[in-house]
C-alpha cells in the first residue's frame, strides 16, 4: 500500500505550536499537526471489500478520519484502504476548539469519520457540530453498540454507526451510500435540457395525452433523450398510458431528494420500448404532499441528464411557485372549447402567466371547428390569445390508445401530426418532406 504524508496546519488554537506541542482536552493527548494521508489505491482493494463508492459514483469520497487513538486509527485507516478508491485525510487528534473546525470538515469533506472511545462526550460534541449543516456524512466506530449510545449518536446527527473492529464489507457499504447522500455535482458544460410542462385547464382536458405523446415523440427524434416525469400525484396514470409497470415512483425519487444524483435517479426509471425514459406516479394511492426543494432537487438532477424533461402536472396547482413553472421553456396549457375550461384557462391566464416568464403555449384538444358552440373569436378572447395548438378530435384514436395502451404518435393519425409538430417546433428539426410520387415513364 502506497502512503503519502506530509503535515498540515494545525487545528486554530490559542497554544504557541511547535513540534511538540501537545494539550489535553478532556485527558486527551492532542497533536496539533495532525498528519494527511492520501489514498489513491482502488487497485489495491481487498478481495472482499464489495463496490468503492468510486466504482458507484466515478468520483472518489474525500474523507476525514478523526481517532487520537493510534492503533484504532491505524486500523481504519487499513480497511479503507480495503475499501479503495478514496482519498483519506487522517487526523490524529480531535480538534481543541468546536467553533470553526467543524465548518471546515463538513464544507472540504464528503464524509467525515469519528472516534468515539477516546473522549465520548466531546466526540459526540464534535459530531453534532459537524452535522448541523447536514452535507458531509458524520460516521462514528466504537467498541461499544449498547441502544443508549447508539440513540445519543443519531440525535447528534451520524448517519452510520460501526462497531469496532470494521470489515471491509461493512465499511464499504456505508461509503456507498454516503456517496448517494452527496450533494449533486451539475456538469456545468453541458447545457441544461428543456423542460416542458403539460398542465390542463381542468381535470380531463388532456393534459396527461398530450405530456405522453409529446414525450415520445421527441425520444423519436434523433439525439433526444427524454424523460417523462409523473408529478400529478397521488393519481397520475401516464404509466397506464405507456403500458408500463414500473417498480419506483416519483414520489421515491422526492423522498430521497437529498441524496438525489444522476445514478440515484436512473435507478428509478422504467424504459418504453419507444425510446422514452419514465418516472411514474405510484401504483397504489398515497396521500403525498410534495415540497417544492424536492421537485427543484429532482427537475435539476433529471435537466442535466436528458435532453428534454416533460413533466405531466395533471390539473394540479400547488407547484406553481416552484421552479417547475418558473424555469420552464415552454408550459403547456391543455384546454377545450368548452365554457368551464375557457373559464378555468382565462383565470390562469390571468393569474400566473401575465409575464412574459414562463413562456406559455396554449393547447386546444378535441378541437372541431364545426362542431364548436363556441366562436372562434370568442375562444381567443377568453384566452386572451390565440391558441398556438389546436389537437383534432379523434374519440376512436384516444380510445384505442388507452384500451391497448399505445402512445397515439406510434400510429399516423391527425393527433399524431400535430403532435409531432409540436416536437419539431420544439427541437427546431424540419420536418421531413413527403416522397413524391414518382409520374409514368417510358425512358
Amino acid at each position: 500500500m502506497h502512503r503519502t504524508s506530509f503535515e498540515l496546519p494545525a487545528w486554530e488554537t490559542s497554544e504557541p505550536q511547535g513540534s511538540d506541542t501537545t494539550g489535553s482536552i478532556g485527558g486527551v493527548s492532542t497533536n496539533h499537526f495532525p498528519q494527511l494521508v492520501n489514498s489513491h489505491n482502488g487497485s489495491h482493494a481487498g478481495p472482499h471489500a464489495g463496490p468503492s463508492a468510486e466504482a458507484i459514483s466515478g468520483t472518489p469520497l474525500s474523507i476525514a478520519l478523526i481517532s487520537p487513538n493510534m492503533d484504532r486509527r491505524a486500523e481504519a485507516m487499513t480497511v479503507l484502504n480495503n475499501c479503495g478508491g478514496n482519498e483519506v485525510c487522517e487526523f490524529a487528534s480531535y480538534p481543541p476548539a468546536l467553533e470553526d473546525v467543524p465548518k471546515m470538515l463538513e464544507e472540504n469533506y464528503d464524509a467525515v469519520i469519528v472516534e468515539l472511545d477516546s473522549d465520548p462526550e466531546y466526540a459526540l460534541d464534535l459530531v453534532e457540530s459537524i452535522g448541523a449543516n447536514g452535507r458531509a456524512t458524520v460516521m462514528v466506530y466504537s467498541d461499544k453498540a449498547d441502544a443508549e449510545l447508539l440513540m445519543r449518536c443519531m440525535r447528534a446527527g451520524a448517519r452510520e454507526f460501526l462497531t469496532h473492529p470494521v470489515s471491509p464489507e461493512l465499511m464499504a457499504e456505508a461509503l456507498v451510500r454516503a456517496t448517494a447522500r452527496r450533494p449533486v455535482a451539475l456538469n456545468t458544460a453541458k447545457a441544461e435540457g428543456r423542460l416542458l410542462v403539460s398542465m390542463g385547464a381542468k381535470g380531463g382536458a388532456g393534459a396527461t395525452m398530450l405530456a405522453c405523446n409529446l414525450a415520445v415523440a421527441l425520444a423519436q427524434e434523433k439525439n433526444q433523450k427524454t424523460l417523462l416525469i409523473d408529478l400529478d400525484l397521488p393519481l397520475g396514470d401516464a404509466a397506464l398510458n405507456l403500458g408500463v409497470v414500473p417498480e419506483f415512483s416519483t414520489m421515491d425519487a422526492l423522498n430521497a431528494a437529498d441524496r438525489l444524483d444522476a445514478r440515484f435517479l436512473s435507478q428509478l426509471l422504467v424504459k418504453h420500448s419507444s425510446g422514452v425514459w419514465l418516472l411514474a406516479a405510484p401504483g397504489r394511492f398515497v396521500q403525498y404532499h410534495a415540497e417544492d426543494w424536492s421537485v427543484e432537487r429532482l427537475i435539476q438532477v433529471a435537466r442535466q441528464e436528458f435532453d428534454n424533461v416533460v413533466l405531466d402536472m395533471g390539473s394540479k396547482l400547488d407547484l406553481m411557485g416552484s421552479s417547475a413553472y418558473r424555469e420552464a421553456t415552454t408550459v403547456y396549457l391543455v384546454t377545450q372549447a368548452s365554457i368551464p375550461e375557457l373559464r378555468n384557462s382565462n383565470r390562469l391566464i390571468a393569474q400566473f402567466f401575465s409575464g412574459p416568464v414562463p413562456k406559455l403555449e396554449i393547447v386546444i384538444n378535441r378541437f372541431e371547428s364545426r362542431a364548436l358552440g363556441v366562436s372562434e373569436d370568442h375562444i381567443n378572447k377568453a384566452l386572451t390569445k390565440p391558441a398556438q395548438w389546436k389537437i383534432p378530435n379523434d374519440y376512436a384514436a384516444v380510445r384505442k390508445m388507452q384500451i391497448h395502451a399505445t402512445p397515439l404518435v406510434m400510429e399516423d393519425s391527425a393527433i399524431t401530426r400535430t403532435i409531432k409538430k409540436m416536437a419539431k417546433a420544439i427541437t427546431g428539426l424540419e420536418e421531413e418532406a413527403p416522397a413524391k410520387k414518382k409520374g409514368f415513364r417510358l425512358f
